[in-house]
């Protein structure tokens, strides 16, 4: 599955407000619902998008390079297969991210997605009538 990118101001700003958020060591992961306009829905197919954070605090621009390539390649290897179509997600450094190990790195990244429970293997529940 293709992860589009997030690239708007907007879309970061939507997702922080109406996100579920889950932290874990190595990165913090937050995800939203696309909005449902006519024009997202043409436009993206429902395809998950992702975008990344990483602040000043995780170190100088260098350490935040290497934090942000380390985030897409998580997010490569795990959202690709995990995320669920028609959300959005923001993937947060933390100083650690730039200490874990890969390995933990992945784990943090399925782990989160997994307690947020937008992962595409979620069980689906049966909406109860009132």
């Amino acid at each position: 599955m293709a992860l589009a990118r997030l690239k708007s101001r907007a879309d970061f700003l939507r997702v922080a407000a109406s996100a579920r958020k889950c932290v874990r060591p190595g990165l913090i992961l937050q995800a939203a619902p696309q909005p449902r306009d006519g024009k997202a829905v043409k436009e993206r197919h429902d395809d998950p998008r992702v975008g990344f954070t990483v602040t000043r605090k995780v170190g100088n621009a260098v350490e935040r390079n290497r934090a942000r390539r380390r985030l897409r390649a998580a997010a490569a290897e795990v959202l690709s297969q995990g995320a669920q179509r028609g959300h959005d997600y923001v993937l947060i450094a933390r100083r650690e991210t730039l200490r874990r190990d890969f390995a933990d790195l992945l784990a943090d990244l399925a782990g989160a997605l997994r307690s947020l429970g937008t992962g595409a293997d979620r069980p689906r529940r049966a909406r109860e009538s009132g």
